[in-house]
């Protein structure tokens, strides 16, 4: 797969994995599909960093592996009860 693919996936997964923390996070989080893939690509990032520390998990496995779009997810999630949080903080409301 080359760049342009990768880059592709990991929009597509961002995306996914946003949505479905989303869905899963309760209250109203007022965010546009651009932060909603950054929320997925950033919950993969934490997801594949608590997946290796936790089970020492080998990333030569490829891009694209079940285990990797669970732990997406839940990066997702931890990721967004973080920002909900820091942001219910501030006091703004949306």
């Amino acid at each position: 797969m080359g760049i342009l693919g990768t880059i592709i996936t990991i929009v597509i997964i961002g995306l996914i994995a946003g949505f479905i923390a989303r869905a899963i996070v309760p209250g109203r989080q007022s965010m546009g599909i651009g932060a909603t893939i950054l929320l997925g690509i950033v919950g993969s990032f934490i997801g594949g960093f608590l997946g290796f520390l936790i089970f020492h998990a080998d990333p030569q496995g490829g891009l694209l592996q079940p285990s990797g779009i669970i732990g997406s997810i839940i990066g997702a999630i931890i990721a967004l009860l973080i920002y909900v949080s820091v942001r219910g903080r501030t006091g703004r409301r949306a």
